[in-house]
């Protein structure tokens, strides 16, 4: 049997989407994707905003952007959107500081979304979201090199935070305590979502990939980038796809008409029984009027241009299908 798995990019469900959904239905956020969301067996998204009405905005060093969303509606549509998993090590979840990221753990376990990358401590952050997808057993683990003070230790709450350098001891030492605890759970499928980098960037740089290279090496079998607002390029490495960066899927960010961060797409990994990835395929989103669409034609060639080209220097080829891009990974 063959599963279908979807992830996608920043899901930011506060400021003017937070404002626009109060005055419109639920599942408005996921506009003409709602569809599409529904015929997966399951979803991994990154959570970019806390779920919770409390909270003050974080002050103790210099943040400009603050997101929260109002629980009464974010979690119906997740729970509608089909979602299974939020990763949650970013540099969102103490917008609102402790009171808010607390509510939005409490609001995901309440759902029963599967959750990973942030806690009441660093112990509590390195878990991963364990589910099963029909017969399939997932693990999520969720790191972030964002925002040194969202950090969790023994003590307070806060994200998994590591720095991307395969050569730091910290680094090597907190991602296999974290991989350690997925393997526990005995997965058929184990994903390592990862928070990193700077924002606009469309090529990953050298560290970025030898620190994913590395993650395959030891285990991983999908790795969901996000953090750059825009997507990046793909890489299969030993049969294991490498998604750089999945870019935005929603929000209310100003667009930038070069970088064009409001185009990206919905990756949908087809996965046996036993845990092999077998097919990646990419349909082309874009974001208007805070929610997520099928990509116009002109959009969605952009896109597929774009990919190609990213992706290029990796070795990675695509198919076509309709709009979507198609790349075969044996399994």
């Amino acid at each position: 049997m063959v599963h279908r798995l979807g992830f996608t990019g920043d899901v930011m469900l506060g400021r003017r989407v937070d404002d626009r959904q109060r005055h419109r239905d639920v599942d408005a956020v996921w506009g003409t994707v709602l569809d599409r969301l529904h015929a997966l067996d399951g979803l991994v998204i990154n959570l970019e905003c806390v779920l919770s009405t409390r909270g003050r905005k974080w002050r103790r060093t210099n943040r400009p952007f603050h997101f929260r969303a109002d629980p009464g509606w974010a979690v119906p549509a997740l729970e509608r959107a089909g979602v299974d998993v939020c990763a949650l090590a970013n540099n969102h979840v103490l917008d609102y500081e402790e009171a808010a990221l607390r509510d939005t753990l409490d609001h995901l376990d309440a759902a029963g979304i599967a959750r990973a990358g942030a806690g009441e401590t660093i112990d509590e952050a390195l878990d991963p979201a364990a589910t099963s997808i029909g017969d399939l057993d997932i693990a999520v683990v969720s790191v972030t090199d964002n925002t040194p003070e969202f950090a969790a230790d023994e003590e307070s709450p806060g994200t998994a935070r590591i720095e991307v350098d395969v050569d730091d001891p910290d680094t090597r030492r907190l991602v296999r305590d974290a991989l350690s605890r997925a393997r526990e759970t005995n997965p058929d499928l184990l994903v390592a979502s990862l928070h990193w980098g700077p924002n606009m960037v469309t090529e990953p740089p050298k560290s970025f990939r030898e620190f994913g290279r590395w993650l395959i090496e030891e285990g991983v079998d999908v790795i969901h980038g996000h953090s750059a607002h825009v997507f990046q390029g793909i890489e299969v490495y030993d049969g294991a796809p490498i998604v750089y960066d999945a870019g935005d899927f929603v929000d209310d960010y100003a667009v930038d008409d070069r970088l064009r961060n409001d185009r990206g797409f919905l990756f949908e990994l087809s996965v046996t029984s036993d845990g092999a990835p077998t097919e990646l395929r990419l349909h082309p989103t874009e974001i208007d009027d805070c929610a997520i669409h099928e990509a116009a034609p002109e959009a969605a060639a952009w896109s597929r241009e774009r990919m190609r080209e990213r992706s290029a220097e990796f070795g990675t080829t695509f198919d076509r299908d309709g709009e979507a891009l198609v790349l075969s990974l044996g399994g």
